[in-house]
C-alpha cells in the first residue's frame, strides 16, 4: 500500500469537490477554533448536548415507492385500476401491508426483516422536496442544494464535531454514485478538505482489480508493490518538511494546511482501514445475520457490517448507497430485487447496533431522494414524485414506533405535518448537538450553512 497513490486520489477528489474558505472555522466555537484550524478532525463539542454521536445514512438512490413500502393507503385499494388516460391508472400496492410491533406500524411485504424493528422506527410519511429529476434531487438530498456546489451533509457533521478516531476519516461513503454531480455528492466544497468523504467502492479504482466481485470492497489507489511502509514514511516525511517550509514562508495557506493534514490521515488510514473492512473477522453468526456469503445479500450485507465496524471505531458519518430504485418499467421485479438485497442487511445492522448499545446514540436514516406516485404507467412502472414520500429514522434520540405526518388519502402529496428536506437536515444536525442556524462557514463574503436560509427542527419526532 502506498501513501502517495492514496494521497493523490484523495487530493484529486478534493480538488474537484472541495474548495477552501477564507476563514476556516471562524464562525464555529471560537475557543476551539485554533485547534480545529490546524486539524479539522479533532473532536469538538457541539452547541448543545447531543442525543446522537454519529450517523449512518442508508441512501436508497432512485426513489423507493412509499405506497409500496411504509405508507399504507387503504383508499388506494378502492381505486385500483381507475383509468387516468394515457395508459396511466391508480394502482394498489402488489405487496400486502401488515402491522408490526406494539406500535402497530404498517410495513409492506417488501421489508419483512426491517418490519421486525417496527418499534424502533420513526417513519416520516410527509417528506417533500423541490425537484423530481434524479441528478438535482440527489445533490439536494446530500448537500441541501441542487443549484450550487455545496458541502455534503457528512462534511458538515465532521466540520462541526470532528471525529473520534484520528486514524480514520470522519466521513466514509460506501459505493457512492459517480454519475451526474460525481464527488460533489460527498465532497466538502469550501469546507476544510479533511472533512470530505472517503469513498469505498467495489472495483478497486486504479489498482487493476477489475470488475466488481462478491467480496470486492476496496479503497482505490492504495497498492504499491515497490515500496515498504517504512519507505513510504520517509518519503512522506520529506514531502511534509517541504510543505511546512512553504507554510512557514506563507504564514497563511489554507489549501496547503489541508494537504498536510490529508497526507497524514491517508498514511494512518493504511494501517487501520484494511482491518476494519475485513468483515470476515466477525463470528459466523454475525455474518449470517447480515446475509454475508449469501449471493443476494452479500454485497449490501458487507457494506452494512462495515458501517457498524466504522461507527464503533469512531467514524462520525457513514453513508451507504444502494440503487437504482428507479423502476419506470416493471416496478414489481425491480423493487423486489433491491428489497431482497437490502432488507436483511439493514435489519441485521439495527439488531447489531442495538445489541452493542450503539443504537441509542447512532442515528440511522433510510430513504431516497424522492418517492413515486400511486399511479402505474403503461410500462408497469411508477414515475417520479417529489411532492410526498417516506423516510425513516431509528436510534439517535428519535421516537420509535412512530408514524409521523401523512400524504393525502392516495399517497401522492404530503399534507399533514409536512417535512421538507431542509427540516430533515436541521433535525439531523440538532440530534448531533448542532444548531443548523449557527453551524456556518464564511466563504466569498457571506455565511453558508447546510439548510441555507430554511429548515426547522421537527421536535415532535424527538424522544
Amino acid at each position: 500500500m502506498t501513501t502517495p497513490s492514496l494521497i493523490s486520489r484523495r487530493n484529486a477528489l478534493q480538488t474537484t469537490a472541495c474548495g477552501f474558505g477564507s476563514l476556516a472555522f471562524s464562525s464555529l466555537f471560537s475557543n476551539q477554533a485554533g485547534a480545529a484550524a490546524n486539524n479539522p478532525l479533532l473532536p469538538r463539542n457541539g452547541h448543545h448536548p447531543a442525543k446522537a454521536k454519529r450517523v449512518i445514512f442508508l441512501f436508497m438512490r432512485g426513489g423507493p415507492s412509499q405506497v409500496d413500502s411504509f405508507d399504507y393507503k387503504p383508499d388506494l385499494d378502492k381505486r385500483h385500476n381507475e383509468d387516468l388516460g394515457g395508459g396511466r391508472k391508480y394502482f394498489q400496492s402488489p405487496w400486502k401491508f401488515k402491522r408490526y410491533g406494539e406500535s402497530g406500524l404498517p410495513v409492506s411485504e417488501l421489508f419483512p426483516h426491517t418490519a421486525k424493528h417496527a418499534d424502533d422506527l420513526c417513519v416520516i410519511n410527509s417528506m417533500h422536496t423541490d425537484i423530481s429529476n434524479h441528478p438535482q434531487a440527489i445533490l439536494q438530498m446530500n448537500t441541501g442544494s441542487f443549484q450550487f456546489v455545496r458541502p455534503s451533509m457528512g462534511s458538515w457533521a465532521v466540520y462541526g464535531l470532528g471525529t473520534e478516531n484520528q486514524n480514520l476519516p470522519g466521513f466514509i461513503t460506501i459505493n457512492p454514485d459517480f454519475s451526474a454531480g460525481g464527488a460533489r455528492k460527498y465532497g466538502c466544497a469550501f469546507l476544510p478538505s479533511a472533512t470530505a468523504g472517503t469513498a469505498i467502492n467495489q472495483w478497486g479504482g486504479g489498482d487493476g482489480q477489475g470488475a466488481p466481485s462478491l467480496k470486492g470492497y476496496q479503497i482505490p489507489h492504495t497498492t504499491n508493490k515497490s515500496m515498504t511502509v517504512a519507505e513510504q514514511r520517509r518519503q512522506l516525511d520529506l514531502m511534509q518538511s517541504l510543505n511546512r517550509k512553504r507554510l512557514d514562508r506563507d504564514k497563511i495557506n489554507e489549501p496547503l494546511e489541508g494537504i498536510i493534514q490529508s497526507y497524514e490521515t491517508a498514511f494512518r488510514m493504511q494501517s487501520t482501514m484494511p482491518d476494519l473492512m475485513d468483515v470476515e473477522r466477525e463470528p459466523k453468526h454475525i455474518l449470517e445475520r447480515y446475509g454475508i456469503n449469501t449471493e443476494t445479500t452479500d454485497n449490501f450485507g458487507r457494506a452494512c457490517l462495515m458501517a457498524r465496524r466504522f461507527v464503533e471505531s469512531g467514524v462520525r458519518f457513514v453513508q451507504l448507497n444502494l440503487g437504482f430504485w428507479d423502476q419506470h418499467t416493471k416496478i414489481v421485479e425491480g423493487h423486489q430485487k433491491l428489497a431482497d438485497a437490502s432488507d436483511q442487511p439493514v435489519a441485521g445492522l439495527l439488531t447489531d447496533l442495538k445489541e452493542r448499545g450503539l443504537l441509542e446514540d447512532t442515528l440511522v436514516l433510510w430513504g431516497g431522494e424522492f418517492g413515486r406516485p400511486p399511479i402505474i404507467n403503461k410500462n408497469a412502472g411508477r414515475d417520479h414524485n417529489a411532492e410526498g414520500f417516506t423516510m425513516w429514522m431509528a436510534g439517535g434520540g428519535v421516537k420509535g414506533g412512530l408514524r409521523y405526518g401523512a400524504t393525502d388519502e392516495l399517497g401522492y402529496k404530503a399534507q399533514e405535518n409536512k417535512v421538507h428536506l431542509h427540516d430533515l437536515h436541521a433535525t439531523i444536525l440538532h440530534q448531533l448537538g448542532l444548531d443548523h442556524e449557527r453551524l456556518t462557514y464564511r466563504y466569498g463574503g457571506r455565511d453558508f450553512r447546510l439548510t441555507d436560509v430554511h429548515g426547522s427542527v421537527v421536535h415532535d419526532i424527538l424522544a
